[in-house]
């Protein structure tokens, strides 16, 4: 690519639409024939400020497309016992199809021992170990929202990931780590990068697809990235800065997700499109 060329930018927002949209009207369908309409559990510990916008901001995609929510909002004293009684009673109620734990919960909290409460069947966040086996070996299951975002942006966009060197930067149980399985399943091949790796410039530099997940504001700089890759920035920093330096980048990738409208609205598209799919198989109402 000659240094005047810059990147597509892979359109989040779009793509977002189009998924809700579908999910809509399969919500409808699902009311119009079995009479109960999709639900969301959305559950929240404390009242620390982003989360609660965060939960708000779910909700209020929830009732746009026609998924009733039902928010149980619990005191910042609230025990490891506690959050795993009310999510173990949410996973057993049958009026409710999807669960989510909105996260952090706080350091008191044991966070895995309250996700592995959730019923997979229930999991449309993506965040037990069942839910991480069945990406890693490919079976059926919910996606942690994110990463099945992003895969559907670069299936959206035509990139074929088979044989391809694909770097993920950061680790975390439901973004990095999902996320390398699923572009493993995609026949990528895969490298890990984190806060211990040394070199990372030089990694980042053999990809042909990188995945930023880090939560580090600018840290993957355009002359890191290969002339012609593919960047998804997954990074959300204060200031709507994401972990790629976008400017140095635009004018080396082929693809690249901005920050907002990029990866964002898609986390939240998934994980309505899976409520959905989760209360069409609950509901007796399989559809392929």
């Amino acid at each position: 690519m000659s240094p005047t060329q810059t990147a597509q930018i892979m359109d989040g927002t779009h793509l977002a639409k189009r998924i809700v949209e579908e999910a809509t009207g399969k919500a409808a369908e699902i009311s119009h024939r079995t009479g109960s309409s999709p639900c969301l559990a959305t559950v929240l510990v404390g009242e620390d400020p982003a989360s609660v916008t965060y939960v708000r901001m779910k909700r209020a995609r929830c009732a746009k497309a026609g998924i009733r929510s039902r928010h149980i909002a619990l005191p910042a004293t609230t025990t490891t016992a506690e959050l795993i009684d009310t999510l173990a009673d949410l996973s057993g109620d049958p009026d409710v199809h999807g669960i989510l734990l909105q996260h952090p919960c706080g350091p008191h909290i044991d966070e895995r021992a309250a996700f592995e409460a959730i019923a997979p069947q229930k999991d449309v966040d993506g965040v037990t170990m069942h839910s991480f086996a069945a990406m890693s070996f490919a079976l059926p299951g919910f996606v942690s929202c994110t990463p099945g975002g992003i895969m559907r942006l670069l299936e959206a966009y035509d990139v074929d990931l088979a044989g391809k060197h694909a770097v993920v930067v950061g680790r975390s149980a439901i973004l990095g780590k999902p996320t390398g399985m699923l572009l493993l399943a995609k026949d990528a091949t895969v490298t890990y990068c984190h806060s211990r790796t040394t070199n990372l410039s030089a990694i980042v530099r053999e990809a042909d697809v990188v995945v930023a997940a880090v939560g580090r504001p600018r840290l993957i700089r355009g002359e890191d990235i290969k002339p012609g890759a593919v960047v998804i920035d997954a990074g959300y920093n204060a200031g709507n800065v994401g972990d790629v330096d976008y400017d140095s980048a635009l004018t080396r990738a082929r693809l690249i997700t901005p920050v907002p409208g990029g990866v964002g609205p898609m986390t939240i598209a998934v994980l309505l499109a899976q409520t959905v799919e989760a209360a069409a198989k609950q509901l007796g109402m399989q559809h392929h």
